[in-house]
């Protein structure tokens, strides 16, 4: 198999079949997808050593972000993530077998299905926060830290901007799962 071209290569290419591309967008542009995939790649190799997939890393977070007690109904899930409510009852299934959630009947309303997190989720958590923490660090131990508040606030106003022209793209566009 072929390498993955430089973005410089990337960036030549484009502009021999596309004249109007601006190289210094599409450097930036470039960069951060293949940025994005690489450490999506890590975090799941990462993930993985501890016995959880990424997919099950991102439920978590969004339990542990929800607050003590750490629940949430399995459609504020699946909106959170992005997903179909078929992805997310898939996804909870594999977890409450694995014991990193429970799933329960909500004692107020005997309809409604409570996600919550069990103590071996949150544990798989922390476990994989050590991970990305350590990762996260050696990935910018280059920046100052006046460079990486400045990266912050950069991406971040680039974030804000894609989720105002975009704002119903923060799901994905098919299940993964």
């Amino acid at each position: 198999m072929a390498a993955e071209p430089t973005i410089e290569e990337q960036i030549a290419a484009y502009q021999r079949e596309f004249q109007d591309l601006d190289p210094q967008v599409e450097q930036i542009v470039s960069a951060l997808g293949r940025l994005n995939r690489r450490m999506n790649v890590a975090y799941g190799r990462q993930t993985s050593e501890i016995g959880i997939s990424n997919t099950e890393w991102e439920v978590l977070k969004a339990l542990v972000l929800s607050g003590a007690p750490y629940r949430l109904g399995p459609g504020d899930l699946a909106k959170r993530l992005g997903l179909t409510p078929a992805a997310m009852t898939h996804r909870i299934d594999r977890m409450v077998q694995e014991g990193l959630v429970t799933r329960d009947r909500d004692e107020n309303n005997r309809v409604r299905v409570i996600v919550e997190l069990t103590t071996e989720g949150r544990q798989k958590w922390l476990a994989a926060m050590r991970l990305a923490s350590v990762f996260e660090e050696d990935l910018l131990q280059d920046l100052s830290p006046t460079e990486r508040t400045a990266l912050g606030e950069v991406l971040t106003r680039l974030l804000r901007r894609v989720e105002h022209a975009q704002p119903d793209a923060g799901g994905r566009l098919n299940d993964l799962d």
